[in-house]
């Protein structure tokens, strides 16, 4: 996988040839000396709000970025930022010891702005609707969002508003927005479609250019 780095397999993992990225991503980032979380379709499964495939695996780096690694069955994609937002990380257990998992509400906002790499903003939707039960409104505020550009804030409000039952996590978000005092620019909600001729939806800003279908 990385040479220099190995892992001591279960007999049953060993019997398998699988062995699951959380029980060895904190050790192997440890060992790349790279700062990192458990992110997007991973993370939102550890919280019970997606059922991904088994083969692949997301995990948040600090740039420069790392090449998927594909051996073996298991495949782990690497997304680099600029910086981990270490305040909005969890120290999830497992059977391995400890790994670092994105906060719900970090989750969230991931999922909006890495949409593509999540699968679509259909599924990204979808997902929401789960993860919505784990957020916590409070912890949407002034300090969360001041540090995430506006579109993908007014993205996520507007679906949280519109397709989950959690209309507090809107209303939250949407209060600390007003806050800072800045201008909502009208942004797509789809930023990969066409932005003519379709309607804006007036409160949070965001151009109607695509069909949200929730996946069932």
């Amino acid at each position: 996988m990385h040479k220099g780095f190995y892992v001591i397999l279960s007999p049953q993992d060993y019997s398998n040839r699988i062995i699951s990225p959380i029980l060895f991503i904190d050790a192997l980032m440890a060992f790349l000396q790279k700062s990192y979380y458990v992110g997007l379709l991973s993370a939102a499964s550890l919280y019970g709000a997606a059922h991904q495939w088994p083969q692949e695996f997301f995990v948040m780096t600090r740039l420069p970025q790392i090449r998927p690694t594909i051996k073996q069955g298991i495949k782990i994609n690497y997304i680099g930022r600029t910086n981990i937002p270490e305040k909005y990380l969890i120290n999830r257990k497992t059977e391995a010891g400890y790994v670092k998992v994105s906060s719900p509400e970090l989750t969230a906002i991931d999922l909006i702005q890495y949409q593509k790499q999540a699968g679509g903003l259909n599924r990204v939707t979808t997902i929401l609707t789960e993860l919505a039960e784990q957020m916590d409104a409070q912890k949407l505020d002034a300090n969360f969002v001041s540090g995430i550009p506006f579109a993908y804030l007014q993205r996520m409000g507007y679906l949280l508003e519109n397709f989950t039952d959690f209309t507090e996590l809107a209303d939250k978000l949407y209060a600390e927005m007003i806050r800072l005092n800045k201008i909502f620019p009208r942004q797509p909600l789809s930023p990969e479609r066409s932005i003519a001729g379709f309607s804006t939806d007036k409160k949070w800003r965001i151009i109607i250019n695509t069909q949200i279908e929730i996946d069932e």
